[in-house]
């Protein structure tokens, strides 16, 4: 017998079956046309050169143009509010790491987006390693020494980051959190132009992405003076951890990166990035380029990635609490 009941069932049944059915043909055809990968940041950072490998590895994944897209301003969040807002359809991607999904929640009173609700998380991409350099003329050969001149000059010494709440400047606030320095921060409007004015001696110091100052320590144009990670980076063994350097015990502020989409993104097209990122990234010669930077491969999945992030969270809110960090 038909009853009333079955008929709504029938019918919202048959109402389901063309929105199934249209996500099942999204997944079949994408892409169906160039992938946008948006980099939070100006150009010659550590987010752009890892977008670099992304981008050229996925064009060759996916059979179409994947764009790097530099979208910077507010510490990476307006370019994560774009891709928040985009459709959830694959085409738009965000390279996220440690200022845009861990830091800015803490920094930002009012972000135009939630790292954990608006984004659909595919795959962690790599830890970086973070270099502590300062200019040649700063007479100072160590971490310690570095400690004890900045000491005797309380609010004297200026250092460097690519903007308020970068990953440079969170790494250096986290740093004189543990050791009780009293530092000046200057930021700039990207990573390229606060490595400049640290090259010219204008600004002290600087503790960002191994990738961008490791070439210029071997060139002999900055001195090394420390990495942030819990390990010694295998292409610069001279220079130690700042855990061991001073020593402070568990010491770590590395920087980390990933690749999330608009929430929303349908599973089979989120399966389908995540095992092409997942791939791209652990090729032989992509985890060799990473090695000679100061960066491992580490390509978490989507739940572990996610639950990170939520942790990353926790702990950079109470940094900037203790810190009375303000923008």
């Amino acid at each position: 017998m038909i009853t009333r009941r079955s008929l709504i069932r029938r019918g919202g049944a048959a109402l389901a079956l063309p929105a199934l059915a249209g996500r099942s043909a999204r997944a079949e055809t994408f892409p169906s046309r160039p992938v946008t990968l948006v980099v939070p940041f100006t150009p010659g950072g550590t987010t752009d050169i890892l977008a670099r490998i992304a981008s050229s590895k996925l064009e060759a994944a996916l059979g179409q143009t994947v764009i790097v897209e530099n979208k910077p301003g507010a510490g990476g969040a307006l370019g994560a509010a774009a891709v928040a807002n985009a459709a959830p359809d694959g085409h738009t991607l965000l390279l996220g790491h440690i200022g845009t999904l861990g830091v800015n929640p803490g920094l930002y009173p009012r972000l135009p987006y939630d790292p954990l609700k608006n984004f659909t998380f595919l795959s962690m991409l790599a830890r970086v390693h973070n270099v502590l350099a300062v200019p040649l003329d700063l007479p100072v050969q160590s971490v310690a020494e570095l400690v004890a001149y900045a000491k005797q000059r309380p609010g004297q010494l200026n250092y460097a980051s690519g903007g308020n709440g970068s990953a440079a400047h969170i790494a250096i606030e986290a740093l004189a959190d543990a050791t009780g320095l009293v530092l000046q921060h200057v930021p700039y409007r990207g990573t390229a132009p606060a490595v400049q004015d640290l090259l010219g001696g204008r600004v002290q110091l600087m503790l960002t992405g191994a990738p961008v100052l490791l070439p210029l320590i071997r060139d002999g144009k900055l001195r090394g003076l420390a990495v942030s990670g819990l390990q010694r980076i295998a292409d610069a063994p001279q220079m130690p951890t700042i855990a061991e350097a001073i020593p402070l015990p568990g010491f770590e502020a590395s920087q980390w990166y990933g690749i999330v989409a608009p929430a929303g993104l349908p599973a089979a097209i989120a399966g389908r990035l995540t095992r092409e990122i997942q791939s791209a990234f652990n090729a032989a010669d992509v985890a060799g380029r990473l090695a000679s930077q100061g960066a491992d491969v580490w390509t978490i999945g989507p739940e572990p990635f996610r639950a990170h992030v939520e942790t990353e969270i926790t702990r950079w809110k109470g940094l900037i609490e203790r810190r009375g960090i303000r923008l």
